[in-house]
């Protein structure tokens, strides 16, 4: 698997990683014994990093994630904080930050954090010069190696680019979301901020198995979050109505190169463009693991199947989300 830079965190990882919300919660329930069986999968298919967090099923993702890295050496394991408290910025503090830390570290089992970043915190947070020397001492106390941000703006994205200790940024991207291709990529490539793509299948809508007769379980945020009432709609079906969804990702099909299924086409797409470090679909079994890892074989998608990704975007897509992502 092709391997590209981490933005300022220095590290070498492939470019298909692996999303572990799944192993945690929100998506119907996936045994341990799974769990492990799709880490496996992703590290035979060439993934070297792992993106988590402490709510994930409330430190379950974390702690499978930590168990397997400890027999895998060389991952690169990325976690989150700051989604277990309310979201006020009052709470986005030194003490609060080493506790959340503390927490990690037990459920990974390790010492110093490979990346933590903060959680998609309240839009102030990013503008605050205390909470990024918060995070600077995490560094010289050994308790982090690196810090970035989850986003669910451009603008939050621009913001936290802007600061000299962000080693990367992590920000929905996919062809139903294309702002961050306008300003927030070019700025991150010209400030060596790596860009992690995460909801890089738009919740599985872009994986092209769903119609309108799809139901999904309960216990599933495609089912309880559809208009947010949980958590930030974006990062359900990237904020975009499911009906509508399915007819882009119809007129979409006609594009997927002979071979390859749509998944893998939609994650081609994201790492066509320039900027980004890794994508992190992702999975609840080994055979979409390794799925996945494979978009990394695709060769660059021509420039007339990027227009007309455009297109689509364009007609659809953008009258729904672009004003606020």
């Amino acid at each position: 698997m092709e391997h590209r830079t981490l933005g300022r965190t220095g590290r070498q990882v492939g470019v298909v990683g692996l999303g572990a919300w799944q192993l945690g919660a929100d998506w119907g329930e996936v045994s341990e014994d799974e769990a492990f069986a799709t880490l496996e999968a992703a590290v035979e298919a060439g993934v070297t990093f792992v993106d988590t967090a402490d709510v994930y099923g409330d430190g379950r993702s974390e702690q499978i994630v930590g168990r397997f890295a400890k027999a895998h050496p060389g991952l690169t394991v990325a976690t989150k904080m700051g989604r277990r408290v309310a979201q006020v910025p009052s709470n986005y503090v030194l003490d609060n930050f080493r506790a959340w830390n503390e927490r990690s570290r037990r459920n990974l089992g390790v010492d110093t954090l490979d990346l933590v970043q903060l959680h998609c915190p309240p839009t102030p947070v990013y503008s605050s010069d205390a909470v990024f020397d918060a995070l600077d001492t995490l560094v010289a106390e050994q308790r982090i190696a690196a810090y970035g941000v989850s986003v669910e703006t451009c603008e939050e994205a621009l913001t936290a680019i802007a600061r000299p200790g962000v080693a990367t940024v992590q920000i929905i991207l996919n062809a139903f979301r294309l702002k961050p291709l306008e300003r927030v990529l070019p700025a991150a490539r010209a400030a060596g901020v790596g860009v992690v793509a995460r909801v890089p299948l738009a919740s599985g809508l872009l994986s092209g198995r769903y119609d309108e007769h799809t139901v999904f379980a309960p216990d599933d945020h495609r089912t309880y979050n559809r208009r947010g009432e949980s958590f930030d709609v974006g990062e359900t079906f990237s904020g975009v109505d499911f009906g509508t969804g399915l007819e882009a990702v119809r007129r979409l099909a006609g594009l997927v190169p002979e071979g390859a299924s749509m998944a893998r086409f939609a994650l081609r797409w994201i790492l066509d463009q320039p900027g980004v470090s890794v994508v992190i679909p992702g999975a609840r079994n080994p055979g979409q693991a390794r799925s996945n890892a494979s978009a990394a074989d695709l060769g660059p998608l021509p420039g007339e199947t990027l227009d007309a990704v455009r297109s689509v975007y364009d007609e659809l897509i953008r009258p729904q989300v672009h004003d606020r992502w």
